[in-house]
C-alpha cells in the first residue's frame, strides 16, 4: 500500500494538478476534512472516512486493507499543511508513501489580484493565537497574507487592525475562493472591518511603511514631543532597553512614562510585544499618544491612571521599565511579580535616596540589584572648538529572581 497526500488546492477541482486528479480517479479510500471528502466527485466508488487528525488517519490506514488510498489536504501540501504532522507517523508505522502539492490558497489569491507573491509575509490565523497588528508591523511595509478561521476570520483581524490605528492601511479578502459563490472585496481596513465573511476566507493587509526606518536602540532626543515633560534621555534610554534584555513577542509595562520615549523604543524595536505605557499626567499621556503616532508605534497602548492601581487590568509582564514610581516602587514591583514571578526589572535613578531605595526594594524581594551608573558628556561648539558638556549620573538598577533566571 502506498498513500497519496494530495494538495487538492482551494477547492474547485479545475485547480487541481493533473498529477492528482489521475490520483483521485483511481483512489480506493479517502480521508480528509468533511468539505473536501464529501466534495470530491472524482472518485464515486470511494469509501470515505472524515479526519484531519494524523493520529486517526494513521489508524485509518493502518486497519485497512485499501491499495490506492488518498489522504486529502486544503491547498498545498507543503503550506501550513497537516502533511507535516503525518509523514512522521506514518514513517513510525512503516507505511510507504508520495506528496503531490496543490495550488495554496495564497497563490491562487494573487493570481485573482494580478499581483506577485513572492515579498508577503505569511501568517496563519487559523485555529491560531495571532496579533495582526504585530505582524503588519514586523513586515515593515511588506503585505502581509493572513490564512483565517474561528476567532481569527478576515473581519475580525480588521477590526483589531483599525481598533490600533491601522485601519487606512488597504486590503483584501478573498471568500469562498474558486467556488461558484467565490467574492473578492478590496477596501480600507476600516471598511472591511464592518462587513462579515465566512470562515473560508483568507486576507491581505497591504502593509504601512515604517515611519521611523531606524532600528536601532537610543533615538535621538530631539526626535520626540517632549513639551515640558520629563523624559529618559537617549544613552540612558539605549543602556536601560539593553539591561531589559527585550525579546519581540513580550509584554512590557513602562512605569512612569512620561514622554512615551522608553515606550516608543520598546515599541519599535518588538513589533510583536504589547507594550503598555502607565501614566497620570494628562500632559504626559497626550505626549505619549502623540508620539506614537508620530512613530508609528501601534502596538503601544496608553494605561491612564496611578501604578499600582493602573497597573491591574493589564497582562502580565515579561518586563518593567519604571522611570518613576512617587514612592509606590514596592507595590509596583509586587504588583508585577503577582502575575509573572519571573519578570525582568529595569529602574532608573538620578538621585542617591532613589538608588538607595531601589537597591533596598530588590532586596526585600529576593532580586538581587545589578547596578549600573552612567555619565554622558555630550559637546557643544563653542566658536571653532568642541566643548564636552557633562549631563547629570544615571543609575539604573535591573534584577529579576534569582531561581528564575
Amino acid at each position: 500500500m502506498e498513500v497519496t497526500l494530495i494538495g487538492m488546492g482551494p477547492g474547485d477541482p479545475s485547480a487541481l494538478t493533473g498529477g492528482a486528479l489521475t490520483a483521485l480517479e483511481r483512489a480506493d479510500v479517502l480521508i480528509g476534512s468533511r468539505r473536501l471528502v464529501e466534495g470530491c466527485t472524482l472518485a464515486p466508488e470511494a469509501q470515505r472516512f472524515c479526519s484531519t487528525k494524523s493520529a486517526e488517519i494513521v489508524e485509518i490506514l493502518a486497519e485497512g486493507r485499501w491499495e490506492r488510498p488518498c489522504v486529502l489536504y486544503s491547498g498545498d501540501t507543503g503550506f501550513h499543511s497537516g502533511t507535516r504532522t503525518l509523514l512522521p507517523q506514518l514513517a513510525e508505522r512503516g507505511i510507504s508513501w508520495r506528496v503531490l502539492p496543490g495550488v495554496s490558497s495564497m497563490q491562487y489569491f494573487a493570481a485573482r489580484l494580478d499581483r506577485p507573491w513572492q515579498e508577503w509575509r505569511v501568517v496563519s490565523a487559523h485555529g491560531l493565537a495571532c496579533d495582526p497588528v504585530g505582524e503588519v508591523l514586523a513586515a515593515r511595509g511588506r503585505p502581509v497574507f493572513f490564512l483565517t478561521g474561528g476567532a481569527g476570520g478576515a473581519a475580525a483581524l480588521c477590526r483589531r487592525l483599525a481598533r490600533a490605528g491601522l485601519g487606512s492601511l488597504t486590503a483584501a479578502v478573498g471568500e469562498a475562493l474558486s467556488y461558484p459563490e467565490e467574492r473578492i472585496v478590496e477596501a480600507q481596513v476600516w471598511e472591511l472591518a464592518e462587513q462579515e465573511f465566512s470562515t473560508l476566507s483568507v486576507l491581505l493587509v497591504d502593509g504601512a511603511a515604517p515611519v521611523w526606518p531606524v532600528r536601532s536602540q537610543g533615538i535621538d532626543d530631539g526626535a520626540f514631543l517632549r513639551g515640558e515633560v520629563p523624559m529618559t534621555k537617549q544613552e540612558v534610554r539605549a543602556a536601560a532597553l539593553a539591561k531589559l534584555e527585550v525579546r519581540d513577542g513580550a509584554v512590557y509595562w513602562d512605569v512612569g512614562a512620561g514622554t512615551g520615549s522608553v515606550s516608543v523604543e520598546l515599541a519599535l524595536l518588538a513589533p510583536r510585544s504589547q507594550v503598555y505605557a502607565v501614566e497620570y499626567k494628562g500632559e504626559a499621556c497626550a505626549l505619549i499618544r502623540a508620539n506614537r503616532e508620530r512613530f508609528g508605534a501601534y502596538n503601544l497602548e496608553v494605561a491612564e491612571g496611578r501604578a499600582p492601581a493602573a497597573l491591574a487590568e493589564l497582562p502580565a509582564p515579561d518586563g518593567v521599565f519604571i522611570g518613576g514610581s512617587e514612592g509606590e516602587l514596592i507595590p509596583i514591583l509586587e504588583a508585577a511579580l503577582s502575575r509573572n514571578p519571573a519578570a525582568r526589572f529595569c529602574v532608573t535613578a538620578i538621585a542617591v535616596e532613589t538608588l538607595g531605595v531601589a537597591v533596598a526594594a530588590f532586596t526585600q524581594l529576593e532580586m538581587s540589584p545589578q547596578i549600573t551608573q552612567i555619565t554622558v558628556a555630550r559637546s557643544r561648539r563653542a566658536g571653532e572648538r568642541n566643548l564636552m558638556l557633562g549631563q547629570n549620573p544615571v543609575w539604573i538598577v535591573t534584577g529579576q529572581k534569582e531561581a528564575l533566571l
